[in-house]
């Protein structure tokens, strides 16, 4: 409990700006601990108090509010600034607050800060979601933890206060909380990076800016710390060159170099290396052909975090059986022996959707695609998606993302909807023709021109899927 007293000390009797509440829950979440350490808070976002209202009848205390727009203003007044993670760390009123060398945090690096417990945390454009889900419960069968990070359910702040009670934390850490990592918080015992693609390019601007942000998360580790690097990524490289302090161990789908220490996939077999020593941890083979290939690198990466921390190997193997499946990552949803319908709203980038392709994509497999641009690139999207599913059997969901594909596809014409359920409607029409068919959504982009984010996107295609089994009972 010393650091809820620590925390409480921080905070109390401050002037607190909290800029950026949204509408997701986590400025709620910031608000409402804020308020708990007894701070004076004002609150701005750009959303004008309409739309913000669900958010702000969810406040519990005092606060002001100067909504429609931030001011440099609200900034003077301050003697702390906490940051959205939806606000760029190089908006003109948080540069402003670095000028006026006011103290500045989000919600992730309260966190870190205050939990005061040793913490995995998980990184990385693909997989992180699953990773930490994994590293967590292989993590469970030695130690009482908690999860905290990118869900609704498990956002930094409002989970602090039982995680305080437990011996250790798992943390996925989006690109945009790590940006405030760049001053000195308390580093992770263990940090993951599942991979770096490009991603994100509407914020960060270049690949490199992108992977240096995904870095601060080793950035205050030192010889006593881990960190786990994807031997196979392009950009793994480039984080070497940053130079990290930590020991370094690496996962592969292929046997390591020599001198490599880490772990890597061989003939059915996860292989341990950790000096001169290497043996053979556990058979994977069945767990391929259950969970699909795609989810092989996910099982390396949350198995070396876990025994990195602690956990055996035999604990570990003996887990594998039971590992959770995680939400809307490729989830089969429907299945009357017919017709498969499997909801991958959470493919958010073309590297997302290819492994979902590759894993479903067949003669009879319907395919729901299209979203949000974010300057991404999805030329070897397209490569994956032509040899998998016909054209005549993709269904498109209207947005910026979706002329890309379709441009990169070169169809002529094309199934465009602007609503799931129409979607869901045309794919269900098409895989008629098949004895048996998989619906496959999987939409390698983004969300924001029609959804609150990719959750939020999953849930109304399940709605959808819903909708259309009630329909079709009458």
């Amino acid at each position: 409990m010393n650091c809820l007293r620590e925390a409480k000390k921080h905070f109390f009797g401050k002037k607190v700006l909290l800029i950026g509440l949204g509408i997701l829950g986590g400025g709620v979440a910031t608000a409402n601990w804020l308020l708990k350490q007894g701070v004076k808070l004002r609150i701005t976002d750009l959303k004008k108090r309409e739309e913000l209202l669900p958010s702000i009848k969810k406040i519990k205390g005092k606060a002001e509010f100067f909504l429609g727009g931030h001011r440099k203003e609200d900034v003077d007044w301050s003697e702390i600034v906490v940051v959205n993670p939806d606000v760029p760390m190089e908006s003109e009123f948080v540069n402003y607050a670095v000028l006026k060398e006011k103290e500045i945090w989000n919600e992730a690096t309260i966190f870190f800060e205050f939990l005061g417990k040793p913490i995995v945390a998980i990184t990385g454009t693909r997989g992180k979601t699953t990773t930490t889900w994994w590293t967590n419960y292989f993590l469970k069968a030695k130690f009482k933890t908690s999860l905290a990070g990118n869900s609704t359910d498990f956002q930094f702040l409002k989970i602090l206060p039982s995680a305080l009670k437990l011996e250790a934390a798992v943390v996925e850490l989006p690109s945009f909380h790590l940006e405030g990592f760049d001053k000195e918080i308390k580093p992770p015992k263990v940090a993951v990076i599942t991979n770096v693609y490009r991603d994100h390019l509407n914020r960060h601007k270049t690949e490199e800016n992108y992977a240096r942000v995904k870095a601060n998360i080793f950035k205050g580790q030192n010889a006593d710390d881990f960190l786990a690097l994807n031997y196979g990524d392009k950009k793994t490289k480039f984080l070497l060159s940053l130079k990290p302090k930590a020991k370094i161990y690496f996962f592969s789908k292929k046997r390591l170099p020599k001198g490599k220490n880490g772990v890597f996939y061989e003939n059915d077999f996860i292989i341990f290396r950790d000096g001169k020593e290497e043996k053979k941890v556990f058979s994977a083979g069945n767990f391929i052909k259950e969970k699909g290939e795609h989810n092989l690198m996910n099982l390396l990466s949350s198995s070396l975090a876990a025994h990195l921390f602690g956990v055996s190997w035999k604990d570990i193997s003996e887990k594998i059986k039971t590992l959770p499946e995680v939400s809307f990552r490729q989830e089969e949803i429907y299945n009357d022996g017919k017709l498969k319908i499997i909801n991958d709203t959470t493919a958010t980038s073309p590297e997302g959707g290819i492994a979902a392709v590759k894993r479903f994509g067949s003669e009879a497999c319907v395919f729901i695609t299209g979203g949000t641009d974010r300057d991404l690139d999805f030329k070897e999207w397209a490569k994956a998606v032509k040899k998998k599913i016909k054209k005549e059997n993709i269904v498109f969901l209207e947005g910026s993302a979706t002329k890309k594909m379709i441009q990169d596809l070169k169809i002529k014409k094309a199934d465009i909807f602007d609503n799931l359920e129409y979607c869901l409607k045309r794919a269900l029409e098409v895989a008629r023709q098949y004895k048996k068919s998989v619906i496959l959504f999987s939409p390698a982009s983004k969300s924001f021109e029609k959804f609150k984010n990719e959750y939020d996107r999953g849930e109304k295609f399940n709605l959808a899927v819903k909708k259309e089994k009630r329909r079709k009972r009458k």
